[in-house]
């Protein structure tokens, strides 16, 4: 019979096997990101979105007939390799056919020169004919024909240019929509007014993607079913037809309006508002105003559309936009993880870089819209991209700010609480807060035309606030103002939960993300960890932790949000929804019981030899429904982050 000694013997001879393995896997991981953080101290990591983009760069081409014919067949080839069986597009990797995707895609294919009769346009045009048609894509989709001249005008939303005049008390303002619907509306609404043609050089349609000649077609607006939507409507074709009588004077003072807000928000090589579509809309309004090429205004807006192009082997895509200081923001939260367990040097040195360069973008004083609604708060946030003055966002602000406040550097920490300042100063009256702005809760506006993509509105979520009171927690050991902010967030936080426990991941896919947030925030706080509620989350993510040890989320749990089933659930773990899991039940108390071991089993199992995982699938949504993205950080700083914590666990515990 075996000894007791000899059983303790081997019990420790497995746990320092198991110990040495976790510590070999934490040093590839964090040198593989030293490695990759540049010179001036920031991440950057690639961001990838569906196949909209790129097809609206080789369309903006064609628009503007600027072709590029070797980035034009780039583009192409990254196209035809993302093409579905089926023949469509989806919206994000193994998703359903998407319409209007897959309408742009065939169109920008037309445009770069392949043949309607080639298989895969044939197919492509089959699956496009089986969903309606194009005249039944989405709006985004319908403006870009109607520029093209291949549906007529009144297949549009009404976007006249006096948008610009309306007084704040007015229905609609642009004060009432979220920032990203502002930047790309404006210029849109030039486009509108001008009527613009897109030059289309080679003179290329697409008539037969539609079911119904689009001259003929009458249901452009059939997707509008609820009363108040149908008297919006109604209401809209009124002003389209008395469109002709606005009188030339307020057309051109609001046309003027238009351009000086556009020109205001630029932001230089990063582009208006920092994101593609509403760049892509600056771009072709100026020209559209006459501005010459040459002009620094016309020259700039292209430089910022090139600046979001990818190059690998033989294709090219075009980012939504650039993540800087978010990559950034989370690269460092896990390296700080991984200090408290070590004081390596190299670490500490990539931190302080990182920090100071986070300390340089700090926007403190410079206009932003967000002072619509709190014209006396000072700033202190930061951009999601390298510059985006007029646009700090609250997520990003919050776990920069966190990062700030984990340094001993007076300057760092003068930062930090600047920016807790301005964070308690967006809380909304709910107690959650948004992305951009405060009480951004205006649903009415999601009935109108436009906003078919039901993404008009910024309001507070439960991520985005979870990251908030993390902050403001930890500020307020030092100043109890913060943690009373802090409470009226938690508060919000528990309105949020779902009756399974798991709460909604607005920014990340998807309700793992979302419960990994909260129960971060809880755990800063100091929610008990026998809370119900907190043990009703705990319990979810357990229920939906796959056989291999590891979390996978598919964002079909957006595209059916109240079908329980599908939270939680996909054919595949990943890294980065297994660290998110880890890091939640962690948080919750969790780090000796067995899931929390077979997913840190599953994290040491599946790195790479380059000290990094490999995720195939998107994992967070732009716009849930509607536009997805895969960040490229995601599986490089979050599993470190997971194992970096598991260990430092693991040592207080012992």
């Amino acid at each position: 019979m075996t000894q007791p000694s000899a059983l303790t013997s081997l019990s420790q001879a497995n746990s320092d096997r198991k110990q040495n393995r976790l510590d070999r896997a934490i040093a590839k991981a964090q040198s593989a990101l030293l490695q990759r953080q540049h010179p001036e101290g920031y991440w950057v990591f690639e961001l990838e979105a569906d196949c909209t983009i790129p097809a609206e760069y080789i369309l903006m081409m064609h628009h503007m007939d600027e072709v590029d014919e070797i980035l034009q067949a780039r583009l192409a080839n990254y196209l035809r390799a993302k093409q579905q069986e089926d023949g469509s597009w989806p919206l994000y990797t193994g998703g359903r056919g998407n319409l209007s995707c897959s309408v742009k895609a065939y169109y920008a294919l037309k445009l770069a020169g392949d043949s309607p009769s080639a298989p895969h346009m044939q197919k492509a045009r089959e699956f496009i004919l089986s969903q309606g048609g194009a005249a039944k894509a989405n709006v985004f989709t319908r403006i870009l024909l109607a520029f093209f001249q291949q549906i007529p005008w009144r297949g549009i939303p009404f976007i006249p240019v006096e948008i610009m005049l309306l007084p704040r008390w007015f229905p609609f303002h642009l004060e009432k929509v979220a920032y990203w619907s502002r930047t790309v509306m404006v210029p849109l609404s030039i486009l509108y007014s001008l009527k613009v043609k897109a030059k289309n050089p080679k003179n290329v349609d697409i008539r037969e993607l539609f079911v119904t000649p689009p001259e003929q077609e009458r249901g452009y607006f059939s997707h509008v079913r609820t009363p108040l939507g149908k008297f919006v409507l109604a209401l809209e074709r009124i002003g389209l037809k008395l469109e002709p009588w606005i009188p030339f004077r307020i057309r051109q003072r609001a046309l003027e309006k238009a351009l000086a807000w556009v020109t205001e928000r630029l932001n230089g090589e990063d582009g208006l508002g920092g994101i593609f579509p509403a760049m892509v809309n600056a771009y072709e309004a100026m020209e559209a105003l006459g501005i010459p090429p040459e002009d620094p205004r016309r020259q700039i807006a292209k430089q910022a559309l090139k600046k979001l192009l990818l190059h690998r082997d033989h294709e090219s895509y075009c980012q939504p936009c650039l993540s800087p200081v978010w990559d950034t923001g989370l690269s460092l939260l896990a390296l700080q993880e991984v200090q408290r367990g070590e004081d390596d040097p190299k670490v500490a040195a990539a931190i302080d870089r990182a920090l100071d360069w986070l300390v340089s973008k700090q926007l403190r004083d410079q206009p932003g819209d967000w002072q619509a609604k709190r014209p006396h708060l000072e700033g202190g946030g930061w951009a999601f991209q390298f510059n985006n003055s007029y646009y700090p966002d609250v997520d990003d602000t919050a776990v920069v700010a966190y990062s700030l406040l984990n340094s001993d550097r007076p300057e760092h920490r003068e930062a930090a609480l600047r920016a807790v300042r301005w964070i308690a100063g967006m809380q909304s009256k709910n107690g959650g807060w948004g992305a951009f702005d405060p009480d951004n809760t205006y649903y009415y506006l999601n009935q109108i035309p436009f906003a078919d993509h039901g993404a008009l509105l910024d309001p507070p979520e439960a991520d985005v606030s979870a990251r908030c009171v993390m902050l403001l927690s930890a500020a307020g050991k030092a100043v109890p103002y913060f943690r009373e902010v802090a409470k009226r967030g938690l508060d919000f936080l528990w309105r949020q939960q779902e009756a399974d426990g798991s709460w909604f991941g607005r920014w990340g896919s998807n309700y793992i993300y979302g419960t990994w947030s909260v129960l971060m925030g809880l755990e800063h706080y100091g929610v008990p960890k026998d809370d119900p509620r907190v043990l009703r989350a705990v319990a979810w993510l357990k229920s939906v932790q796959r056989e291999d040890g590891g979390w996978g989320e598919s964002n079909d749990s957006y595209e059916d949000r109240h079908n329980p089933s599908l939270r939680g659930r996909f054919h595949t773990s990943l890294a980065c929804q297994t660290a998110w899991a880890l890091l939640a039940l962690m948080a919750a108390g969790e780090t000796q019981s067995e899931a929390v071991q077979r997913g840190i089993d599953f994290l040491l199992r599946t790195q790479q030899e380059d000290g990094f995982w490999r995720d195939e699938y998107f994992n967070a949504p732009g716009f849930p429904r509607v536009f997805y993205l895969k960040y490229y950080g995601y599986d490089k700083f979050f599993p470190l982050w997971a194992l970096a914590r598991y260990r430092n666990e693991t040592k207080r515990l012992c």
